[in-house]
């Protein structure tokens, strides 16, 4: 069952890239969408025969693959990756429906789209260390290409940056993994096969040292972020929409799985680090973000502040704090997405994203007053208003980490008011304003539309029903922090309030 999620889009990638020169492109982007579109209503099956009360992994499938190595074939599905596999097939439909029709070189562009989908949504699914680790690169030259091919003008120098990161990234979490197996004394990599029950509390800091630098780069948190805007910058919309919305929650989804998971005791340890290092994060992302002039780099940007959110909840592993990072991670990669695509409306209809060159857009004399209000829509949900699942992930985050952590969660309250001073910039100078002139741009298709529409209404019913958003994880999660020793838990609790 779970491994048509992974299949299906590799050998749908394989068949775009040998189908004839002599089919048109429209017909190619219409195959890619057909199998995208099939993987997401298998996944939303999935979710709902998904059973909520069970906190340990479903739908299983175990196939031996290399018994020296270690190495099987082991997936499952559990509450911290169902909503992850559900976000990764959404926002692939979405990038490859919102995508030019006249896009170059489409048999290409498709298949590294759907060979991306394949990988994460393996990397999701893994039981196994090694498969995890196989999964885990195989987006990194896809998204190489899909950067440096068909980005902006600097996409070469970006999409160079981008594969170094990323593979440093990669080198030390496969390191970080082998050490685990090595120093336990384990010959297979299975998930349930690795303890550190025998591992020093020294041993322990270090690999979770690891885990956390690469998954950290991945995410990324300050100072590893520095790839960040010039990836997102120079990509497209819709690959912006894949790195934000999905290629950044493997970072943060790994720090859950192999840091709070398997380390739980050294995760104890370190979580004031990461609960201050959040914070920073946080508060960086939003500073910077009120500097930018260019809208698509202070988008780019306030991802960076909102992934500080989760590591904070990540932190804290109280069980509010642990499901309001879970779902931030969803609730994050709707709204970065959204705010992806419309400001890639706007620069395709207007022809830049200069703030100062932008205002007035809601006019209807500037054509564009749908676009702009679900850019305020947007910048609303980012800004955590209530109402919005933005608000809804960022409040429980906060809610469960102040007891543990007050000084932390107070800076992140601090980064989410600034959120709302620059997106109030974002949306004063482009959707607002006084006209300077009375110049009518391009209509916005509703195709061009609908990919937003689908977006803000996830963004609307998860801030009503919030409910949908966290039940999901609740089982996975509280089981999670049980494993967390309690006397640590009271001595993180003794030094936060300090």
């Amino acid at each position: 069952m779970l491994s048509v999620l992974i299949w299906l889009p590799i050998l749908a990638a394989a068949l775009i890239a040998i189908l004839p020169t002599s089919i048109p492109n429209h017909r190619i982007r219409l195959t890619a969408l057909v199998f995208s579109g099939v993987v997401l209503l298998w996944n939303l099956f999935i979710l709902l025969k998904f059973d909520i009360s069970n906190p340990e992994m479903q739908f299983k499938e175990y196939l031996p693959w290399n018994e020296t190595l270690g190495l099987s074939y082991q997936i499952g599905v559990d509450g911290l990756s169902i909503l992850m596999l559900v976000l990764n097939s959404l926002l692939t439909w979405i990038s490859i429906y919102s995508s030019s029709k006249e896009t170059q070189r489409p048999r290409l562009f498709y298949s590294m789209i759907l060979l991306v989908s394949g990988g994460v949504a393996g990397a999701f699914l893994a039981e196994n260390l090694l498969l995890f680790f196989l999964f885990y690169e195989l987006e990194l030259i896809p998204f190489y290409l899909l950067i440096s091919i068909w980005g902006g003008a600097k996409r070469g120098y970006a999409g160079i940056k981008f594969l170094i990161y990323t593979a440093v990234s990669g080198a030390l979490i496969l390191a970080t993994f082998l050490g685990m197996v090595w120093l336990s004394g384990s010959t297979n990599f299975a998930f349930d096969a690795f303890s550190t029950e025998n591992l020093s509390t020294t041993k322990q800091i270090l690999l979770l040292a690891g885990i956390v630098l690469g998954f950290g780069i991945k995410i990324p948190l300050v100072p590893f972020h520095t790839w960040l805007p010039d990836a997102y910058v120079e990509a497209s919309a819709p690959i912006a929409m894949l790195l934000g919305g999905v290629l950044a929650k493997l970072g943060t989804y790994g720090l859950l799985r192999f840091g709070l998971g398997m380390f739980p005791d050294a995760w104890s340890i370190i979580a004031p680090t990461l609960a201050i290092w959040g914070a920073i994060s946080a508060i960086y992302g939003a500073v910077i973000a009120i500097a930018q002039k260019d809208i698509k780099r202070m988008v780019a940007y306030s991802s960076v502040g909102h992934m500080g959110y989760i590591l904070l909840g990540a932190a804290a592993s109280t069980p509010l704090a642990l499901v309001g990072a879970v779902a931030q991670m969803f609730s994050h990669g709707i709204i970065l997405a959204i705010l992806f695509h419309l400001v890639g409306v706007v620069e395709t209809k207007v022809g830049t994203r200069e703030l100062d060159k932008l205002n007035g857009l809601m006019s209807p004399i500037r054509g564009l007053p749908i676009i702009s209000a679900l850019l305020v829509l947007s910048g609303m949900a980012s800004a955590g208003i209530p109402g919005l699942t933005g608000f809804i992930a960022e409040f429980i985050v906060f809610q469960g980490s102040f007891s543990i952590f007050p000084i932390p969660t107070i800076l992140c309250v601090v980064a989410s008011g600034l959120t709302a001073v620059y997106f109030v910039i974002l949306l004063n100078r482009t959707c607002f304003g006084r006209l300077d002139n009375f110049a009518y741009y391009p209509k916005v298709l509703w195709s061009e539309k609908i990919p937003a529409l689908i977006l803000a209404a996830f963004i609307i019913f998860l801030g009503v029903q919030p409910t949908w958003l966290v039940r999901w994880s609740e089982s996975t999660t509280t089981t999670m922090v049980a494993a967390i020793p309690t006397l640590e838990k009271t001595v993180i609790s003794e030094v936060a309030l300090k």
